[in-house]
């Protein structure tokens, strides 16, 4: 057993590139990145001093990543688009357009730096998007279920997509994006109004349809080369899109890594300096909230291939 300060703790644990945090050997100097014989828990010293102990894992029973009692189908109604669904995407599309074509009305011709500002924020916006989708994957890959506030239906699609990665690509197009049409036109619009510098505008726009198209980028990335448009396939292979094999790392063990589905660009970034499992232990230490991704893998994380379920006829 060993006992440190938590502040100590936390400041080592940064820093130690070869540990994932809460995956500890009995032996501590030769721990392996995929067990999980250890977990940190709180206990306060004698002193009063909050302390942290390491103890033997109990096993943990993570969420269920299914709570739906229907069964999935192969050609599920559920996957198709309908007009609300398209009205929905058409409105973030619109909301997305106003932003990026004020952006170009507002530049002042006069100036010969005027396009500078204006793309420089586009490619911030870009790349924030492509950061913000692994938060927020993350977020609901490891916590909450389908009774969750808010979020609840998207929690349990995506985490119910690690049992069938596949069906992302059998959704039409609108189905698959609506709900981010959704929050893209109430988040959008009113900055669209409010807003007329081009730099801001550029930066909403292209952050805001990163953020709505991230979906179909991810239902690209599990898509079949042959069968996905060569623009498409270009992108990817230039990393403009999250490719194929980039994502494809998310869906096998331990399935706590390459979160982010725009690009993908910030993936190898937050894997090597564990940023996610920081925020794992700070949410642990301050909420005694587990993630999933501290259970060990079971067939809940599984695959199962078409072959296996029905179709409706």
């Amino acid at each position: 057993m060993r006992i440190e300060k938590v502040d100590t703790f936390l400041g080592k644990i940064t820093k130690m590139q070869n540990l994932k945090i809460l995956s500890l050997s009995k032996d501590v100097s030769n721990a392996h990145y995929y067990t999980c014989k250890f977990i940190v828990v709180n206990h306060y010293s004698s002193t009063g001093g909050k302390e942290v102990v390491l103890e033997e894992a109990q096993v943990i029973t993570p969420t269920p990543l299914v709570t739906s009692n229907q069964r999935l189908v192969i050609n599920d109604p559920s996957l198709r688009s309908t007009w609300t669904h398209r009205a929905w995407v058409a409105s973030g599309c619109t909301s997305v357009l106003v932003a990026l074509a004020k952006s170009i009305v507002n530049l002042n011709v006069a100036d010969t730096n005027v396009l500078v500002e204006p793309i420089l924020a586009g490619l911030i916006g870009y790349v924030l998007a492509d950061l913000g989708s692994g938060v927020y994957h993350w977020a609901i890959d490891n916590y909450g279920d389908a009774s969750t506030p808010v979020f609840g239906s998207q929690i349990e699609a995506f985490q119910g997509h690690h049992k069938w990665p596949w069906t992302i690509t059998r959704r039409q197009f609108a189905n698959n994006i609506h709900a981010l049409g959704r929050v893209i036109t109430y988040t959008v619009v009113p900055l669209d109004l409010a807003l007329n510098d081009p730099a801001l505008l550029s930066f909403v726009g292209v952050c805001s349809g990163c953020i709505m198209f991230s979906q179909q980028f991810h239902a690209w990335a599990h898509g079949t080369k042959s069968k996905l448009p060569p623009a498409v396939v270009a992108l990817q292979e230039a990393g403009v899109i999250v490719s194929r094999s980039e994502h494809g790392a998310h869906h096998r063990q331990p399935y706590n890594n390459n979160y982010c589905i725009v690009s993908g660009s910030w993936n190898k970034f937050l894997d090597e300096k564990h940023v996610f499992e920081a925020f794992e232990l700070v949410l642990f230490f301050k909420l005694g909230v587990r993630p999933r991704s501290w259970a060990e893998p079971n067939s809940q994380w599984s695959e199962e291939t078409e072959a296996h379920l029905p179709h409706i006829v």
